[in-house]
């Protein structure tokens, strides 16, 4: 009798409850003068998918990409405590800062990396209003660190020599900025700005900056470069 208890226990339980304890890691990082509620919904969305999701907050508007680099892997690297892969998906300045973390703290099991929306040459609405008393109250140090001119990242954040997808939007809930930009854009980093040398895969959604993390393509195309190593194409 106990072992169809058992077996009838084990058909109804939810496919993905094991896969998440056994799942590959995801670290995520969200954008500046954000935090991890903003990330939850594509935290959710991979934590169904049976990944064990490291979703971290961080005090992105308080110290430079420099000291954030440090302060992310000392409260990831204790969390990190199973044998197998680590991926990692960054969000706007999180994605430039997951190259800064894989670059000085490389993983024994690096899996692939995901960035969204990131400013990887910086943006042009950064240069605009970096003189700017409130930009520089609200931003902080790191945000005098977002400009198109400053080359002063490129040792921080390293060659990419990993499988990097990179998800761009053409969507805009923000003229101004996109007028300030001058080209495709989602309003707050341009399509441009986000490619780089290495990267494995680029692919363009239908979405404004902020609304990235909950935007369904965004989410499905996260998931299919994790576990393909390449985007979904039409």
């Amino acid at each position: 009798m106990r072992q169809y208890f058992i077996i009838l226990l084990l058909l109804v339980m939810p496919t993905n409850l094991f896969a998440a304890n056994e799942g590959d890691y995801v670290v995520m990082l969200h954008g500046i003068a954000r935090s991890s509620a903003h990330m939850k919904p594509l935290a959710e969305y991979l934590e169904h998918e049976g990944y064990e999701v490291i979703n971290l907050d961080y005090p992105s508007t308080k110290y430079s990409l420099e000291e954030l680099v440090e302060q992310i892997n000392n409260e990831l690297s204790p969390k990190l405590t199973k044998d197998k892969p680590v991926h990692y998906v960054g969000y706007s300045m999180g994605g430039v800062l997951v190259r800064a973390l894989i670059h000085k703290h490389l993983p024994a099991k690096l899996g692939r990396v995901v960035q969204l929306a990131a400013p990887n040459h910086g943006s042009e609405v950064a240069d605009f209003l970096q003189d700017n008393w409130l930009y520089k109250k609200i931003y902080g140090p790191a945000g005098q660190q977002l400009t198109t001119e400053n080359k002063n990242t490129e040792e921080l954040l390293g060659k990419v020599e990993y499988e990097l997808g990179i998800i761009a939007g053409n969507r805009t809930i923000d003229p101004i900025s996109s007028y300030i930009i001058g080209g495709d854009d989602d309003g707050k980093v341009s399509i441009k700005s986000t490619k780089l040398d290495g990267m494995k895969d680029h692919i363009i959604v239908s979405s404004s900056h902020t609304f990235f993390p909950s935007n369904d393509d965004v989410q499905q195309q996260t998931l299919y470069f994790l576990q393909h190593g390449t985007f979904k194409h039409e």
